[in-house]
């Protein structure tokens, strides 16, 4: 459901400003299998992209992934070795350099310096909101905003992220 608004957000972003170096924060991490999952996708999207438009090499990737003290890092870096070769053998030499940096701390709190990142993910954030929206109801089995959402939903949403940003 997400992937589709992930891509078109990561490709307006290259788009917009063709960056030697892309910083990514993934919220909320975790440390299982699917971890570096949707941090692949963000990288294969833009190693695509900078092989249609005739680039060798894609930017840099600098990957911060965030999760609370008690996560499993450790986990997490010995995965790393696997993951960078499958991603190398299907991206070849258009993939450019990864770095990825394990960031512990709540995402309540600052975590990055200023301007030093250009995407930042998060799949769980729903499960943190402070309240349930009023209005909520009516979304018929959703826990999120989909195409079957009524209006009113949609506008609900709307609604919260203005309160909260």
């Amino acid at each position: 459901m997400t992937k589709p608004i992930r891509e078109q957000a990561i490709t307006d972003l290259y788009y917009s400003s063709l960056p030697k170096k892309i910083c990514i924060a993934d919220l909320g991490c975790s440390s299982g299998p699917n971890t570096l999952f949707v941090v692949s996708e963000l990288i294969k999207t833009v190693s695509t992209i900078c092989k249609k438009l005739g680039h060798d090499q894609s930017p840099e990737f600098q990957v911060y992934l965030n999760d609370l003290p008690g996560n499993d890092f450790n986990t997490i870096f010995r995965s790393w070795p696997r993951f960078h070769a499958n991603l190398r053998n299907e991206m070849g030499s258009a993939l450019g350099p990864c770095f990825f940096t394990g960031t512990s701390g709540s995402f309540y709190d600052r975590l990055f310096a200023t301007e030093s990142l250009h995407f930042v993910h998060s799949s769980y954030s729903l499960h943190f909101l402070s309240k349930v929206f009023d209005g909520i109801e009516s979304n018929k089995q959703n826990i999120y905003m989909a195409s079957t959402s009524p209006q009113s939903v949609v506008k609900t949403y709307y609604d919260q992220f203005q309160t909260y940003f």
